[in-house]
């Protein structure tokens, strides 16, 4: 499939098999595939969540940034290697650090270097930042497996 960027949701969800509730990333603005890749997430203010994370103080929890971050990489590559729909795996998240809180209302740019792609193991490199502020960064781990038809 050829995709161009910046590509929308539509693109994204052409690549991964996530779905809403669950897909992460609004959109993708750059991507060298294999290689690296920026993208965005609209953090909508009505998402249920934040009704108890934390209610008066809502945030958008660690693990979703994380799993956000997650699906940019594993569309970087999907998209080279031409698998699109097969499901990345998160194996091991090494050396995660929050340095930023997110709000309701922000976009988060999620970027990933692919650091080793093995024909089923890929570790990336990623940063999570709102206008420039680094919010988490990590060394993901993901195996890749075809999805069931």
């Amino acid at each position: 499939m050829a995709i161009s960027f910046p590509c929308g949701k539509g693109a994204v969800e052409a690549v991964l098999p996530h779905r809403d509730p669950f897909l992460w990333v609004s959109r993708v603005v750059s991507c060298e595939p294999g290689v690296e890749v920026t993208a965005e997430l609209d953090v909508d203010p009505d998402l249920p969540l934040f009704k108890g994370h934390f209610p008066g103080h809502p945030v958008l929890p660690g693990v979703v940034i994380m799993e956000a971050l997650a699906q940019a990489a594993s569309f970087c590559v999907l998209v080279d290697r031409g698998s699109e729909g097969a499901i990345g795996f998160l194996t091991g998240i090494d050396g995660a650090k929050f340095r930023r809180q997110v709000e309701p209302g922000e976009t988060l740019t999620l970027k990933g270097r692919i650091v080793k792609s093995s024909s089923r193991l890929v570790v990336a490199e990623v940063e999570a930042s709102v206008d420039g502020a680094v919010c988490a960064t990590a060394t993901q781990k993901y195996v890749l497996a075809k999805a069931e038809a």
